[in-house]
Formats: C-alpha cells, structure tokens, sequence
C-alpha cells in the first residue's frame, strides 16, 4: 500500500484479520454536508486503497474488518475546504517575491522595497505585490519617483492587492517605451501627471503595456511556485481550489507536477482565453486527470476591473470620482460571442463581474443565452460583489451560481462605502440575498489577493465582521449566512460549481477521502474562535499530506 508507513506510524490499533477494506478511521467527531445539503455527523470512516470512501458509520454501526484501523482520538473530522476561486500559480509566486500586504503607509511600503532590493542584488527586475494605497490612507495612486527614490538601479513592477493595477518606477516604464505620447488601451487606463506623462500606476488593460516587457518565469520558477502554492494551501486545510484564469503555462506546469506524483492539491481549471480552451482542453472539457486531481472544465471571462483601483462598471458614477463609471473590458457582444463560444463545446464560463453594471450586464447575457443552451450549465459569476437590488433576483435563476470571497467585504467595507456612497451600499456582498432568491453561493478567497484561509472566510460569512470585530453588529448584517451555509460555500457547493459533485467536497461513499482532523467545530464555534483554527492533519485521496 502506498501509505502504509503513515499509517502503522499513526496507529497501534491496527487489525490482523483479512480485508474487506482497506482503512478505517474510527472515533471521530465527523461533520460533512450530506447529499441532500444537510449536515451529517459520523463517527467513523472507511476508504480503500484507491482513496474512495466505502462507508461512512454512526456509533451504532457495526465496525468493518480493514486493513488499519486509526483512532481520531475523539478530534473533529471535515472534507477538504475547497477555495472556488484563486490564481495558484500567483499565490506561489506571491509567496516567494516581495509581499507589500501588510504595509499600512506608503512610507512603511518604501522602506520594505528598499530592504528587499538591497537583500536581492541579483534579481534584474524588482517584482512583488499587495500595495493597496486605501490601507494606507494616501488618497491618491503612488507615483514612479516614489519608488525611484528607493530603487534607481533596476526597473520594479508591483501589483496591486486586486490584481488590478501596477505600480512601476521610471526604469520600468522606460523599458516598455511608454510615454505621454502613448494613448489608454481600450479598458485600461495610464494614471497620469498634470503634463500627461505616465506617473507610475497601470490600471486594467493597461497593465500589459509593461508586463510585455517583464522577464517571463521559467519552467523551474513555475514548479517552484505550484509547490509553494500547494504548502500554503494545505496548511490551511484547502485540498481543492477552482484555478480562475489559467494561462498555457500554468497549465503545463499542473500537467508536470501531476506526471511525477507532485500534484497534491485539485485544481479545478479555468482557461483565461478561447485560445488557451482549444490548446489545452480541445474540442471540449478535459476528462479527470491524476485521479480527479486536474480537470479543465471551462473559462474565465472578465467583464471589468475593481472597486479599487474604480475600474468596476458601476450603473452611475462613483461616488468619489464622478468622472467614472469604471472601465468595462468587454462589449456587451463581446461578452455574449465569448460565452457563447464557451458553451458550443460544453465549457462552463466563470465571468468576474463586480459593479452592478458588469453584473447586471452578466445576468442579462447569461437570460438571453439560455434560450439557445439547454441543460446544466452552472454559469458562473466571479465576486458579484455590487448588485442593484432590483437585479438580485436574477441570480436565482437559470441556475447562476454566485462565487463570492467573503474576506473581500470585510477588507474593502470602508473602501466601498467611499466608492459608492451610503445609499448605493443595498446590494453589495449580498451572500444570504442570493440564497433567498434560489440561487447558489461558492466561496473562496481571491488568493492572493486574500489570504487562502477558509476559517477566516467562514468568520466573516456568518458575522459580516473583520478580525478585529469590527463593525460591532456586522456590516448590514441581515447578509450574514449560517455556519451550516458558509461550511457548504467552502465545500460541497464550491464543488458544486465546478461540476465535481459526487467525485470530493463530502465525505460520503463514493467520494475521494479528502478530509482534515482539526482542533474544533466550525459548527459551534464563535468568528473569533473560527479565526483561530488550527488544522492538525491533511489527507487527500486517503494519503496523509500534511
């Protein structure tokens, strides 16, 4: 057997009679959603050597003869969390280049640019993320001789906590030979000074004007990052995440880590383009590789930018800037030839819409394409994080799944309210509103954009506060979600929205053994103690990973 060892390791319980399964995991305080969506609770586990769950047992039931026999020593079992919506590629190489998100100035973000240069030498280019000059209080973008004052040798490209802007020095957009003279791409914007020279910020579309030039990660520095993805994923207990944007790249290097038995984590795959689908997928969705560890399934579309950086499509002008309504990426026809597209060779599409234009423009495309594709689509709505109140409603239909990253309310709370205005603030985050309706809730984290941490996702579904608890009572509180609903969004209906029902994302017989021993119910537990959880054990397909 290919666990053996970490499980005589694990176990002196272990039977000596033949084998009508292979591993029993026995008193347990198990918790998994059913397959009628309702919480289950078991004592005891049985999986065969392939890592599919046999049975599922109450204390009354008769125990089977395995192979092993483990004892949970009374500890809370889960399924594995499922993130539904993260770059993993970007989380690696967030995790392994210089990381601005927990700066709080610009002065603090400076001062750690400097020191990571300085340590690094050798590096040609500066490359980091999670600048967020909200959280810094600056009230307007950084500029390029900001960053000049601390690094003048090299060019530096750093991205903003959304993923939708860059912020570069002087070197770095010499290199990409723009200047006043270089007009805005379409759905992009180039922040500039008062003589219309470019002052250092990116926004949307515009991000490529530099990113063409940025020296392109090798294979090497790929694998690396899949591997350092997958250790920050597993130790928070995420044994599964819809991978949203997926570039040819990405892809191969899945494809090499699930080759030479590397691939521990499932990865749900999402084209970034209709080039990416016909090179990777082909003719339509690739079947279930590495025993159900990689599948490519459908596409990521993105219909605007962010709140942010005041690229989301809002239906009226931002509430700090009436100059905007942000910056849509796509023309309504656009939109509909690329979901359409999609949907002729049975590819799910997953479109990122944020204001409540995008979303409203979403919902209608998604209304006038079901009438031409029948059947079990799942479209998908990526954040739909502002939504006129009088469109809520169309999310409980034609089986619209909103995929929602609840750490995103609470980190942008004070930015939203300045974007927006108090009294446009009805339909934003509006996670128990969709449920209400019909529709169907998937979480996530935006990671790394977030942090990739389900526990503090699931604090802030059910409390609408941040970790500091804060604001008192929850930000419109009447969205909040049960801890039933929120442990669902991370797992059997995040599994759900990526047509991998029935394979993971419950423990139930027939499904992958993907399950966490942790240190307290999520069920019973306050946001606060949620926060706070620790995961004691990782095991995926029946195998211990962590």
């Amino acid at each position: 057997m290919r666990f053996v060892s970490a499980l005589l390791a694990a176990s002196s319980l272990a039977l000596a009679a033949p084998a009508f399964a292979d591993t029993l995991v026995d008193n347990v305080d198990g918790v998994t959603i059913d397959a009628e969506g309702k919480v289950k609770r078991f004592s005891g586990l049985v999986f065969d050597d392939d890592g599919k769950i046999t049975a599922v047992l109450d204390r009354s039931d008769k125990r089977p003869q395995t192979d092993y026999r483990l004892d949970g020593e009374g500890r809370v079992m889960l399924p594995g969390m499922i993130d539904a919506h993260v770059h993993v590629m970007d989380t690696g190489f967030a995790a392994l280049t210089l990381d601005l998100s927990g700066t709080t100035s610009l002065e603090d973000a400076l001062a750690k640019i400097k020191a990571f240069a300085e340590a690094n030498p050798g590096r040609p280019w500066i490359i980091g993320r999670g600048w967020n000059q909200e959280k810094w209080g600056l009230g307007r973008f950084p500029t390029a001789a900001e960053l000049d004052a601390v690094v003048s040798d090299r060019p530096v490209w750093l991205e903003r906590a959304d993923n939708h802007a860059q912020w570069a020095n002087t070197l770095a957009i010499e290199a990409a030979g723009i200047t006043a003279k270089t007009p805005d791409p379409a759905g992009g914007k180039i922040i500039r000074d008062a003589k219309g020279a470019p002052a250092g910020v990116f926004v949307d579309n515009a991000v490529q004007l530099v990113g063409k030039v940025v020296p392109a990660p090798r294979p090497e520095d790929r694998d690396l990052a899949l591997a350092k993805a997958q250790e920050v994923l597993l130790a928070k207990g995420v044994t599964a995440v819809a991978d949203m944007g997926t570039k040819p790249a990405d892809w191969t290097a899945f494809r090499r880590a699930g080759d030479e038995g590397r691939l521990q984590i499932r990865i749900m795959s999402y084209a970034d383009s209709v080039e990416t689908l016909e090179l990777m997928a082909g003719p339509e969705p690739t079947g279930w590789l590495y025993k159900d560890h990689l599948r490519m399934g459908g596409i990521k579309l993105f219909l605007d930018g962010a709140l942010g950086s005041r690229g989301a499509s809002l239906k009226a002008p931002y509430a700090d800037d009436h100059g905007t309504r942000g910056l849509p990426l796509l023309s309504p026809s656009q939109l509909r030839n690329l979901m359409s597209r999609a949907a002729m060779d049975n590819f799910q599409t997953a479109v990122h819409a944020i204001g409540d234009a995008a979303n409203a423009e979403v919902l209608a495309a998604i209304e006038e394409l079901s009438e031409s594709y029948k059947g079990d689509r799942r479209w998908r709505i990526e954040h739909a994080q502002i939504v006129d109140p009088a469109d809520i409603a169309r999310l409980g239909q034609h089986g619209v799944i909103a995929s929602m990253q609840p750490l995103h309310q609470t980190s942008d709370r004070l930015m939203a309210e300045a974007r927006l205005g108090p009294d446009r603030l009805a339909g934003a985050y509006p996670w128990r509103s969709v449920l209400k309706v019909g529709g169907r809730l998937a979480f996530g984290s935006d990671s790394p954009v977030e942090p990739a941490d389900p526990w503090a996702g699931m604090a802030a579904a059910i409390s609408r506060t941040d970790a500091k608890g804060e604001p008192f009572g929850g930000w419109f509180p009447q969205e909040t979600v049960s801890r039933e609903q929120a442990l669902a969004g991370f797992t059997a209906d995040a599994a759900y929205a990526g047509f991998a029902e029935g394979r993971f994302g419950r423990l139930l017989p027939g499904e992958r053994a993907d399950f966490l021993i942790v240190d307290r119910d999520p069920l019973f537990a306050s946001p606060e103690a949620l926060r706070e959880m620790k995961v004691l054990q990782v095991w995926v397909g029946g195998v211990k990973v962590r």
